[in-house]
C-alpha cells in the first residue's frame, strides 16, 4: 500500500483503489483553505491516472466523516473575498463530480453542510446507520453550497429536498437510505468491509466502459430520448475499440472472470 500524508488529508493508494481521507479529526475534519487546496490538486492526479487509479473512497478520520467548511478565521488572517473563496469551493467539488472513475463516501460520524454534499457528491454513498447528515447552512445564516442545490432535487423528490434545505435538521444514515439520499446504510461494524468490496469490484471493472457510463447518466437530465440513445451509440463504438472489450468476450467464452486494463 501507498501512504501520502498531507497537511489536512491523506492519500492510500492500493490495487486501483485511492482512498482520501480528510484529516482534521480534532475539528470533526472541518474543511480549510488548504483542506480544499489539497483536496483539489489530489483529484487532479486522480483524474489524470485512470488505470492507476481505479475508484476513488472519500472518507474522514476520526470517526466523522466532515463538519463542514471551517468557517473560524485565525487572528490577522487577510479576509477572503466571498466570491472567489466559493469559487475555489466550487472548483473542487467541480473536480470530484468531474472524475471519470467511480467515487464512493464511506461515511461515519456527522457529514453537515459542505461535508454532507462532498458525500452526496459522490456517486455511491454507505454511512453507518448513526452517522448523522444535516443541511445545515441555513441554521448558521447561510445558502446551499458545494453543490447542495443541484444534488438534493436529484437525490429526492423537490419537497422533500427543500424541508431538508429549509429546516438543516440532523437525519441518520438509516434515514438518510430510506429517504433514497443514499445507497445503504448498515451498522458500523460492517461499514469497512461493505465498501471495501464495492471499491474492488469497481477497481476491478473497466475504465473506459463505466466512465463512459457515469458521464452518461450524470449528464442524462438535459437530453431527450433521441440524444441519449446518440451518445450510448458514440460509447459503444469506442468500447467496442477497446481490448477490454475484446477481453470481456474472451473471458465470456472461456468462462473466466476478465481482466481489464483500461485499454
Amino acid at each position: 500500500m501507498e501512504r501520502t500524508e498531507l497537511q489536512t488529508i491523506i492519500v492510500e493508494r492500493d490495487a486501483g483503489v485511492v482512498t482520501i481521507t480528510l484529516n482534521r479529526p480534532t475539528k470533526k475534519n472541518a474543511i480549510t483553505t488548504e483542506m480544499w487546496n489539497e483536496l483539489l490538486a489530489t483529484l487532479g492526479e486522480v483524474m489524470h491516472a485512470p488505470r492507476r487509479d481505479r475508484v476513488l473512497v472519500l472518507t474522514g478520520a476520526g470517526g466523522a466523516f466532515c463538519a463542514g467548511a471551517d468557517l473560524w478565521q485565525a487572528p490577522g488572517e487577510e479576509p477572503r473575498h466571498g466570491l472567489a473563496s466559493m469559487r475555489h469551493v466550487g472548483a473542487a467539488v467541480q473536480a470530484l463530480h468531474n472524475l471519470p472513475q467511480p467515487t464512493i463516501a464511506k461515511v461515519r460520524g456527522v457529514a453537515v453542510g459542505a461535508g454532507a454534499n462532498l458525500a452526496l457528491g459522490c456517486d455511491l454513498a454507505v454511512a453507518a446507520g448513526d452517522a448523522r447528515f444535516s443541511q445545515i447552512f441555513a441554521k448558521r445564516g447561510l445558502s446551499l453550497d458545494a453543490g447542495g442545490s443541484w444534488i438534493l432535487p436529484r437525490q429526492l423528490p423537490l419537497n422533500r429536498a427543500k424541508e431538508l434545505a429549509f429546516f438543516g435538521d440532523m437525519i441518520s444514515g438509516d434515514d438518510a437510505e430510506r429517504m433514497g439520499l443514499i445507497n445503504r446504510a448498515m451498522p458500523d461494524a460492517e461499514l469497512d468491509g461493505f465498501v471495501a468490496d464495492w471499491a474492488a469490484r469497481l477497481a476491478a471493472g473497466p475504465p473506459i466502459a463505466l466512465a463512459q457510463t457515469k458521464k452518461m447518466l450524470n449528464e442524462s437530465s438535459g437530453r431527450g430520448m433521441g440524444a441519449a440513445l446518440d451518445i450510448e451509440g458514440a460509447s459503444q463504438t469506442v468500447n467496442f475499440g477497446t481490448r477490454d472489450t475484446t477481453e470481456a468476450i474472451a473471458a465470456f467464452a472461456d468462462r473466466r472472470e476478465p481482466r481489464f486494463n483500461g485499454r
